[in-house]
């Protein structure tokens, strides 16, 4: 009964035109950032580590434009309820030369990402582009209600997902079968003494292995992607080659090339990555000294 509550009132809430509900997104973002101040200081923490040599004025100006992404990111989203499949096609591209060469090899293809925005977008409006089947990996939160609607949004295209906490389990259907798993792959590990761990901007941070060991079990062609806000509603996605055989890499060299690839694409565009999640609030120890991947040494 709250699913349909929820799911009715956002519904015709998504059905308003974009250009009002970026209205509404001005107006949120006023109250989250002057008012609320939510995250505020998460951000602020995140930004001045990333950026030491930025100034604070500098900083400040990429934390009002973070703010404003990630209000968009959830108005768009919400636009996806009643838009679905033809709204994302409208508002997202992709060049997906590389993507077909590889389906006709009849390779299966890992895709990593981050959190970029908008990615949500990007998961519906790309199955239009692709011949294979899309598999999203998420992370299930405590919220049903709140689940629910994303899984709705996610497979509004016909994409199948699948939970991170049984990935294993869940993937064995489509063992046999040609896909593009995409995965947001920055995320914290949830035990950092199973992590990798390399220097990503300037501070020893850990990493999920899962992609990796995923890629290389299954020898999948490997790429990584990041999103360009083209104008506001409107993105692209762009990508690159990592490797064809996955299994040929030794072991972190992926996850290497993964890190350096995101923190390239962050330095070049920091407000269109989540700011307001605590990356670094896994410290570094000696003892995971094993797991250490990077070729320069932990930074103090």
């Amino acid at each position: 009964m709250m699913y349909r509550i929820v799911y009715g009132l956002l519904y015709l809430l998504s059905m308003l035109p974009l250009r009002i509900l970026y209205i509404l997104s001005d107006s949120i973002y006023f109250l989250l950032y002057h008012i609320i101040g939510y995250r505020k200081e998460v951000v602020r923490d995140n930004l001045a580590n990333a950026f030491p040599d930025k100034s604070v004025d500098e900083r400040k100006h990429i934390e009002k434009q973070y703010y404003k992404n990630f209000i968009d990111n959830f108005i768009e989203t919400l636009k996806l309820l009643s838009g679905g499949k033809k709204f994302a096609e409208g508002h997202f591209t992709v060049d997906n030369t590389l993507l077909e060469e590889e389906f006709a090899k009849g390779k299966r293809l890992q895709f990593q990402l981050g959190h970029n925005f908008n990615w949500e977008l990007s998961n519906v409006g790309i199955a239009s582009y692709i011949s294979y089947q899309l598999i999203g990996v998420y992370l299930p939160v405590k919220s049903k209600v709140f689940e629910k609607l994303m899984l709705k949004i996610r497979t509004v295209s016909g994409n199948i997902v699948v939970p991170s906490t049984n990935m294993k389990n869940a993937m064995l259907p489509f063992r046999n079968s040609q896909y593009l798993l995409a995965l947001i792959a920055d995320q914290v590990p949830g035990d950092v003494s199973k992590a990798y761990w390399m220097n990503f901007f300037g501070r020893p941070t850990p990493f999920i292995r899962g992609p990796e060991r995923g890629a290389a079990a299954g020898n999948l062609t490997v790429l990584f992607g990041h999103i360009h806000k083209v104008k506001r509603g409107h993105y692209k996605l762009t990508y690159e080659l990592c490797t064809n055989e996955a299994a040929s890499l030794p072991k972190g060299e992926i996850t290497r090339r993964y890190v350096r690839y995101l923190e390239k694409f962050i330095r070049e565009h920091p407000e269109m990555w989540l700011w307001s999640h605590r990356r670094w609030k896994k410290e570094w120890k000696p003892e995971y000294s094993r797991l250490w991947i990077d070729d320069k040494n932990p930074h103090p």
